[in-house]
């Protein structure tokens, strides 16, 4: 949805230098209206219930992360959902929560300080970026000139782009995590692999 927004807002930002010297249709205006409120209403609908699911699982995978590894989680249940909402708290702890997931699900030396993996390192980027851009577009909005409400559209154009694109890695990264502190089941089964 949030792809979608983005394309709504590059639609109206492409309608907004065309009405520089035409006249534009009002159905083609109406409908770009209709996508960019309709897309901008549900993604943020959508992100906070996929961020209230990525809070609850992040509190679960610590809690299996600690007893996979034997070890009592770092930090308890209320601090890492007040890490995840907190201003500036938001940008570290998130992904020193997920850290700590992997390298318990990795079974690595609890003694040891975590290694983010790649994938973590990226995800942390985008989290990190998409949460300073946000701020700034909610800043940007208080400017009231026609080049700042022009300059807002593709400021929202990029934040919803980003937002899709750290939706996507955190799927990834939390289906990953997910696998790691999964028990295993057993995978082997008989082949036939003659007929005598």
């Amino acid at each position: 949805v949030a792809a979608v927004a983005a394309g709504a807002e590059l639609w109206r930002y492409v309608l907004l230098l065309a009405s520089r010297t035409d006249a534009l249709p009002a159905g083609l205006v109406a409908g770009s209206d209709a996508l960019v409120v309709s897309a901008g209403t549900v993604a943020p609908i959508l992100a906070v219930l996929a961020g209230v699911l990525l809070i609850v699982w992040s509190v679960r995978a610590s809690r299996a992360a600690g007893d996979f590894a034997g070890v009592v989680p770092a930090r308890p249940a209320r601090w890492i959902v007040a890490g995840w909402l907190l201003p500036l708290v938001n940008l570290s702890v998130p992904g020193s929560v997920l850290a700590e997931i992997e390298h318990a699900a990795l079974a690595r030396p609890p003694e040891l300080r975590p290694r983010p993996s790649g994938l973590l390192i990226a995800w942390w980027a985008l989290w990190v970026a998409d949460v300073l851009l946000f701020e700034l577009v909610a800043l940007w909005s208080l400017r009231t000139s026609v080049q700042a409400q022009a300059d807002g559209v593709l400021l929202h154009a990029v934040l919803d782009l980003l937002a899709a694109v750290t939706a996507a890695v955190t799927a990834v990264l939390a289906v990953r995590l997910t696998r790691l502190l999964t028990p295993s089941r057993g995978t082997h089964r008989e082949v036939l692999v003659a007929v005598r």
